[in-house]
C-alpha cells in the first residue's frame, strides 16, 4: 500500500473548507452595502413591439 503524504488535503478535508467557506462568501457579499442599479422596465402597455420578425410570424399564421 502507498503512505498518505501529509500535505496532500483529501476530498473530506476539501469538504469541511467548501462547507465554511460557501456561507461566508454569502456574508461577505451581503455586507459589501452595494446596491444594484438597475433601470425600470418600459411602459410598452402589454404589446409586443411592431418588427419584421412580429409581422412575419402574423402573415404565417393567418389561415
Amino acid at each position: 500500500m502507498s503512505s498518505k503524504d501529509d500535505t496532500a488535503k483529501s476530498r473530506r478535508d476539501f469538504l469541511k473548507l467548501a462547507g465554511t467557506a460557501a456561507p461566508a462568501a454569502v456574508a461577505a457579499v451581503a455586507v459589501s452595502g452595494t446596491e444594484a442599479d438597475a433601470s425600470p422596465a418600459p411602459a410598452d402597455k402589454g404589446r409586443m413591439q411592431d418588427t419584421a420578425h412580429t409581422r412575419a410570424y402574423f402573415d404565417s399564421a393567418r389561415f
